[in-house]
């Protein structure tokens, strides 16, 4: 019964680590975005309505996002 506490807690905590790296590295992805993107302020963008830059930002946050959720699913090395 304990092993499977154990792992519950293994579980959760491996649940926390992956949602703090995502938010911090999606904040940073999107930093980094904008800056490659000098004269377009794609929030205030998003607010006229120009569904042609919430796409190109959907893009870049669901890339993030599969690339960490691969690299922190990955069975760590032997």
């Amino acid at each position: 019964m304990d092993q499977i506490f154990t792992e519950l807690g293994r579980a959760f905590a491996w649940t926390l680590v992956s949602s703090l790296a995502m938010g911090v590295a999606l904040g940073i992805v999107t930093k980094i975005f904008d800056a490659f993107t000098p004269g377009l302020d794609e929030i205030d963008e998003l607010r006229k309505g120009n569904v042609a830059v919430g796409i190109v930002l959907a893009a870049v946050i669901l890339a993030t996002g599969l690339v960490i959720g691969l690299t922190l699913h990955a069975p760590p090395p032997a």
